[in-house]
């Protein structure tokens, strides 16, 4: 199983035993961040690129993946996707190069599905 697979499938099953548990504040704080990437003033497409940023600069390697691939099923190419690491490096620091590593590997992952 690729990265790829294995980030999904985890994520799913987990999903869904947390929401299965009807927690009303878990729910719509779920429910908030799915309404917050959607169509707006801003495109899909920006905002995940700001949602990968802000992942990356924050260190969370979950969102980063989340991100990254809703960033590749919304068009964003690797050139684009190169300059969201690069801001992302410079706003974090040194501290974010793991990360950025990890990244460019799911990136990878993506491309060669």
């Amino acid at each position: 199983m690729g990265l790829l697979e294995e980030f999904n499938d985890y994520r799913a099953k987990m999903n869904e035993k947390i929401l299965a548990e009807d927690n009303k504040v878990i729910k719509r704080f779920f429910n908030l961040d799915t309404n917050a990437y959607s169509e707006g003033a801003l495109d899909v497409k920006s905002k995940e690129m700001i949602g990968l940023a802000c992942s990356m600069v924050l260190r969370c390697d979950d969102c980063i993946k989340y991100h990254l691939e809703q960033c590749f099923k919304s068009g964003v190419n690797r050139k684009e996707i190169f300059e969201v690491f690069s801001i992302a490096t410079l706003i974090g620091g040194s501290i974010v190069i793991p990360h950025l590593r990890r990244a460019v590997e799911f990136w990878e992952e993506l491309e060669n599905q």
